[in-house]
């Protein structure tokens, strides 16, 4: 039964206008829910949502920013246009810590944007993926569930 586990920041919600990991809740609650998704990010998840079991957003990040990732997704309706349920999403206050909400889900399947979060799940999570973009991590988690194909017998 596989399982797939999402990072929100720089995944989901487009945090290339600086720095930091939160740097796109900065400001006003006005300027931090137009900040807008990852390109094809809602698409791509809504057709790999019903390849898994179970789907689940992991994320880090502290308070504050957990109470506006929340009010970001739901303002968006990213739930609803996804096929995620609401309250499959977990937080932690650490990177390394993603590790131990991949194992406590059972999670198959990992998507995240950082190298040091993707080497920490390797241990408990057979397809961890670095992401870079939707259309080829897409690609990359279909090609993991497709069956293996057998070399024909002579």
């Amino acid at each position: 039964m596989n399982k797939l586990g999402i990072d929100i920041g720089r995944v989901i919600i487009n945090g290339t206008t600086g720095p930091g990991d939160t740097s796109f809740f900065a400001g006003d609650t006005t300027a931090m829910l137009r900040t807008p998704a990852v390109p094809d990010a809602f698409d791509t998840i809504a057709r790999l949502v019903p390849r898994f079991a179970d789907t689940w957003l992991v994320s880090k990040c502290g308070p504050r920013v957990q109470a506006r990732s929340m009010e970001w997704l739901r303002h968006h309706d990213f739930f609803d246009r996804t096929g995620i349920a609401a309250d499959h999403v977990r937080f932690c206050l650490r990177r390394p810590e993603k590790a131990l909400h991949c194992a406590d889900l059972g999670l198959t399947h990992f998507v995240d944007d950082k190298a040091d979060v993707i080497a920490a799940v390797r241990p408990v999570v057979r397809h961890a993926y670095l992401f870079k973009d939707w259309a080829s991590t897409e690609a990359a988690i279909l090609e993991s569930l497709a069956p293996a194909v057998s070399a024909p017998r002579p």
